[in-house]
């Protein structure tokens, strides 16, 4: 499948690719898949610590970035990290992972890492909340020298994972004392299985329009476009592909159209296929299609 391409309108459409083989593959697997956006892990998501990027690898990545002219990449935190823990040996671990991670996409020129706030293990929201924000402003304050934003996404609620709610987002920034280093990511996915509406353009709107009261639509920094395999309000995370789960094209469209969203980023995060491209055509090609109307 040839990849189309794409209008002026429509804002950056992407997807988190694999780094496998080297930084700069991402890259040209972005483009194999006709993608305007891009995101990557900058380690091996799955170890605290991983090999250091190799001689010019960094480079490398900076060069094909900016022959692609992709906008500023995205990357993804290590799902490991876990800020609100109460245990003092995750939360330095958690620490150690994260500046590491700010080092790493500061080489690569990488904006912005999308961070899972964490889980706060039966402490309660209010603490675990506090311990986000406490934890995040000593990484800043020891990569101070750093313009890397931190994108704090929504999650789906399971377990005692915080984020869920827009209001866990809010506090965040507002306990923060580098609130200019922080950013948004908001997940569709993620934000119907909280139990936000999100089935057709007035529930989209509405949605909008309460994380615009409590967060602020400017902090929205990227949007990672994925359908859900579970209902609204089940707080699980199920990712499905683009119009084959429970939100539907409606919602997309809806939000690919607003005119407020057009410079945000959209990153699918849809299941891959054996060669980690062939879905993502697909689901990028729905998306082109509901944008453009």
């Amino acid at each position: 499948m040839t990849p189309a391409k794409p209008t002026h309108a429509m804002p950056p459409l992407g997807a988190h690719m694999s780094i496998a083989g080297g930084m700069e593959r991402a890259v040209a697997r972005a483009l194999a898949a006709g993608a305007t956006a891009l995101q990557i892990f900058v380690k091996n998501a799955s170890r605290w610590r991983d090999r250091p990027l190799r001689p010019g690898e960094a480079e490398a990545f900076r060069a094909a970035v900016a022959a692609a002219s992709l906008p500023p990449v995205v990357a993804h935190a290590s799902y490991l990290i876990n800020l609100a823990s109460p245990s003092p040996v995750l939360a330095n671990q958690s620490r150690e992972a994260l500046l590491d991670e700010i080092e790493r996409a500061d080489a690569l020129g990488v904006a912005g890492i999308v961070l899972h706030p964490g889980a706060h293990m039966g402490a309660g929201d209010e603490a675990g909340l506090a311990l986000i924000a406490g934890r995040l402003d000593e990484v800043f304050e020891t990569s101070a020298q750093s313009e890397v934003q931190i994108y704090l996404e929504n999650t789906a609620g399971q377990g005692t994972t915080l984020g869920h709610r827009f209001e866990h987002l809010a506090a965040i920034i507002a306990l923060s004392a580098h609130p200019r280093r922080l950013g948004v990511c908001l997940d569709t996915c993620h934000t119907f299985a909280a139990g936000y509406p999100l089935l057709d353009t007035a529930e989209v709107m509405a949605t909008l329009a309460e994380f615009d009261k409590i967060v602020g639509l400017d902090r929205l920094r990227v949007i990672h476009a994925n359908d859900s395999k579970m209902p609204a309000g089940s707080r699980r995370d199920r990712h499905e592909h683009i119009g084959q789960g429970c939100i539907g094209e409606a919602p997309f469209a809806a939000l690919l159209r607003d005119r407020r969203l057009r410079k945000i980023p959209f990153i699918l995060e849809t299941p891959k296929g054996d060669d980690g491209i062939e879905l993502d055509l697909l689901n990028l090609a729905t998306l082109r299609r509901l944008a453009s109307g």
